[in-house]
């Protein structure tokens, strides 16, 4: 792990950029946090957007879940932000693109092409990211994951025994591969689903949360478009993973 740039936010949230070979990442921990009182963890996934354009949302995701004692910390995705083209997955999202234009339904062929090749990279990305992230004496236990893509929240929380908990964001597509996991998944499970999203299948989201094998799930659906969440959204999943990392 190499620190690239490190500074105190106006809330005491110290914000250090890193890297993993060639992974960029950003880790946040709240000012409460020390190897005498570690901070436990969340790992914030986002779309494939890249860290710089998603970067004020996650800061403000950070900061919520600093307030509340956690820690938090991102990776770049595959393909996304300065990383490595990878010619794959833009054919991918360009033939996403064209079927939603043409107004027509998006196959599976499509989705399939689009999300498995990304959770299949991913996600040992983020494995290897919290190898690192709790080698650091002011990270600790448990681990929970937050946001999207939810194929990646999906698989990680299968095969990934030290994340207790997970708060997935419904709004991205769903391969039907991603179901059979989905009933895998035995972690209690905080799913936010935004009601009117305007890119996501709401019945395709409403099958995997009933697909999941979890005793503890709960949904959570609001009105409004993807980025329409609500604030006091956040305030629900913090209640939820204090209850499970503390």
């Amino acid at each position: 792990m190499h620190l690239t740039s490190e500074q105190r936010l106006d809330d005491g949230v110290l914000e250090r950029e890193f890297t993993l070979g060639e992974i960029p990442g950003i880790l946040w921990t709240p000012a409460s946090a020390s190897a005498s009182a570690p901070a436990p963890l969340i790992l914030l996934g986002h779309p494939p957007l890249g860290l710089r354009r998603m970067y004020p949302r996650l800061v403000d995701r950070a900061r919520h879940s600093a307030a509340a004692g956690f820690a938090t910390a991102t990776i770049e995705l595959p393909g996304s932000g300065d990383r490595p083209r990878w010619p794959a997955a833009e054919q991918a999202r360009a033939d996403l693109r064209r079927a939603i234009e043409a107004g027509g339904p998006v196959s599976d062929e499509i989705v399939d092409a689009l999300i498995l090749p990304l959770v299949d990279t991913a996600v040992p990305e983020w494995q290897a990211a919290l190898d690192t992230l709790l080698a650091l004496p002011e990270i600790g236990g448990p681990v929970g994951y937050s946001g999207g893509v939810i194929s990646i929240g999906v698989r990680l929380a299968v095969v990934e025994p030290r994340i207790v908990a997970a708060g997935l964001f419904a709004g991205s597509f769903v391969p039907r591969a991603m179901f059979e996991e989905a009933r895998q998944v035995t972690i209690p499970l905080h799913v936010l689903l935004q009601w009117d999203d305007e890119g996501n299948d709401r019945q395709a989201a409403l099958d995997l949360f009933d697909a999941f094998g979890s005793k503890e799930k709960s949904l959570h659906a609001h009105l409004g478009g993807h980025t329409g969440v609500p604030q006091y959204a956040g305030d629900a999943a913090a209640r939820f993973f204090t209850r499970h990392l503390k």
